[in-house]
This record gives C-alpha cells, sequence and structure tokens, in this order.
C-alpha cells in the first residue's frame, strides 16, 4: 500500500519550484510594501508644503476661508477638517468598524436591527457616508474612531463562546482578555464553543475585513481528534472535495498529525464556512471528540497557554496587513 497520503503534508511541487515560488512572493510583498510608504511620504510631503505656503500667503489663505465652496459640507470648520482628515467620508457600517464595535459585516446586521442612529434618526443605509459633523449613536452611546488599535492573540480554551456578549449568561472570550486593553475589542471570525486554539481579537476594522473576507483566502491549520482511525479511502474523498450541503469544499493539505495514531488529522484550510472542519469529517461518519486551531493567519499559539493571551508584535502586525496584499483589489468594500 502507498504511503504517499499518510505522510505530514503532501508536497506536490519539487522544492526548487516552491522555494522560488516563496521568493518570488516576498519579492512581490516587498514591492507593494515600498511603493505603500512612499504614497505615505508624499502625502506627507504635500501636507508639509500646503502648510508652508499657507504660512507664505496667510491673505490667500484667510480668502479661501471666507468664501467657503457651494459644495462644502455644512459647519465645516476648522475643527471639522481636522477632526475629517481621522475620520474620512466613509460608508456607516465601515464608520461602526473603525469604532471599535464589529466587523464591517456584523455592522450591516446592526444597522438592519435599527441600533444604530445618525443625528437623531434611526439608520437604514449601511452604504450612508458619514460625514465629520455627523453624530452617531450606538445603543445610545455616542461613537467615535477608535485611534488606540489593539492586536491580541488569544490561546482559546473549550466552553467559552466567541461573541462579544450572551443573553443566556454563558462564559465569552472577553472575560478571559478584561486585562488586556480598555479599549473595545471583538474576535476576528468564530470558534464554536467546543473549539479551542488560536483566536484574534482587535478593533482595527480594516485587519478585521480583509481576515474575514473570502477573497483573500487567509489559510488556518486545524488538528482534529476522531472517534475513530480515518480509513484511506475517506482519506482520499477530502483531499478530492467533498460535497456538503451548502456546496462543494477542498482542503489544502491533509495529513496524519500521529503515525502511530490515525484518529488525529491535521488539515490545512482556507473557507471560512460555519464549522467547517467538523461538518467535513461528520459528512462521512465521524464524531469530532476534539477540535483545536494550531495556526491561524500565519500565527501559531507557541508560548501561549491555553487560557492565556499576548499581544502581537510589530512584525506579526504588518505582516498580517500585507498577506495576500494582492488579493486587496477584489475585495470591493
Amino acid at each position: 500500500m502507498s504511503q504517499a497520503p499518510f505522510q505530514k503534508f503532501v508536497v506536490k511541487k519539487k522544492n526548487s519550484a516552491v522555494k522560488e515560488a516563496h521568493r518570488q512572493e516576498k519579492k512581490k510583498i516587498k514591492k507593494e510594501r515600498a511603493a505603500y510608504f512612499d504614497k505615505i511620504k508624499e502625502e506627507k510631503y504635500q501636507a508639509r508644503m500646503a502648510k508652508k505656503n499657507a504660512a507664505l500667503h496667510p491673505n490667500q489663505s484667510v480668502a479661501k476661508k471666507s468664501a467657503p465652496s457651494p459644495t462644502k459640507s455644512i459647519g465645516a470648520s476648522k475643527d471639522s477638517k481636522e477632526k475629517n482628515v481621522i475620520t474620512g467620508v466613509m460608508p456607516l457600517n465601515k464608520y461602526l468598524a473603525h469604532c471599535g464595535v464589529c466587523s464591517r459585516r456584523d455592522a450591516v446586521a446592526l444597522i438592519a436591527e435599527g441600533k444604530v442612529t445618525v443625528n437623531g434618526t434611526v439608520a437604514k443605509e449601511p452604504g450612508y457616508k458619514v460625514q465629520s459633523s455627523d453624530e452617531i449613536y450606538f445603543n445610545n452611546k455616542k461613537l467615535f474612531i477608535t485611534k488606540n488599535l489593539q492586536y491580541i492573540l488569544l490561546n482559546k480554551p473549550k466552553d467559552y463562546i466567541t461573541t462579544t456578549d450572551d443573553p443566556q449568561g454563558r462564559k465569552t472570550v472577553l472575560q478571559l482578555i478584561k486585562s488586556a486593553t480598555e479599549e473595545r475589542v471583538y474576535p476576528i471570525g468564530r470558534l464554536d464553543r467546543n473549539t479551542s486554539g488560536v483566536l484574534l481579537l482587535t478593533n482595527d476594522g480594516d485587519l478585521t475585513q480583509k481576515l474575514s473576507h473570502p477573497s483573500f483566502e487567509i489559510k488556518k491549520v486545524y488538528e482534529a481528534k476522531l472517534d475513530k482511525v480515518l480509513t484511506k479511502g475517506d482519506f482520499d474523498k477530502i483531499l478530492k472535495g467533498l460535497i456538503l450541503e451548502d456546496g462543494q469544499v477542498f482542503v489544502d493539505s491533509l495529513a496524519y498529525a500521529d503515525s502511530k495514531d490515525k484518529s488525529i488529522i491535521g488539515l490545512e484550510i482556507h473557507s471560512g464556512r460555519n464549522r467547517i472542519v467538523r461538518r467535513i469529517f461528520e459528512h462521512l461518519g465521524y464524531d469530532v471528540k476534539a477540535l483545536d486551531r494550531v495556526m491561524y493567519a500565519g500565527l501559531t499559539k507557541k508560548n501561549v497557554e491555553r487560557g492565556k493571551w499576548r499581544f502581537l508584535s510589530e512584525k506579526e502586525i504588518r505582516l498580517l496587513k500585507y498577506m495576500n496584499a494582492s488579493k486587496r483589489k477584489t475585495n470591493t468594500q
């Protein structure tokens, strides 16, 4: 019997080809990063020049202020201009994400439920363009753009749910990181109550949108403990792809994590569908006794004990923000 399916992770390409692909990917990311910082430098330079010109020609600056453009927003004073640099004109659901309320997707649901008001009126359109003079309230609390961004990696234990609060009074992951920050953070994606492992929490709406959106194909690695040995036939079926009730699903890699116990399976996947790993095995008649996410978006739980957390390093944050940068254009939001 061939042992190929039982290898840790089946490599379909030669090492030289894989290394070259990695080199090209790194080169591409470096190029995009350089372009990004060049753009920031140019913007700062233009801002300095504008400030310098304003100092050299104060009369011209006063004239502009005394004759506002008819298209300028009502109440667009100097203070509102400065505020607009921070908030920008952005869709309402994006504004809620930047304020640390939730992700953009979840914000759409909150708006539909009538929990958000704009200038005293219940908001109905997630795409409403928020102006600097608008007053946005969520649950009767005024919102402000979050400036102090937080990035927390939690090694989630079982019996904790991945929500910000729970009407039934069950334990939530926020209780585990309550000493980490005073900022309102929320989980990126979800792990069900009985799944443990790597979970990210943040108040960075843009990063949340990126890591949650299917177009970015964020990789996750799980270790599943089954109630019985996974047969070679079922192993091959998973590799070829299964058709579940919500469509076909493919895994990126599949392996026996323990050569002595073939009921312990390592699985790499980028699908973000609900309970997808459990459903893959349940579809073939297996009961998942334990499920642990050992890697998410390149981050592992190394040196983080179960139930503990740590802040991401600056390097890790940069890598997350540039991850799959070439796919950014496919995300329309």
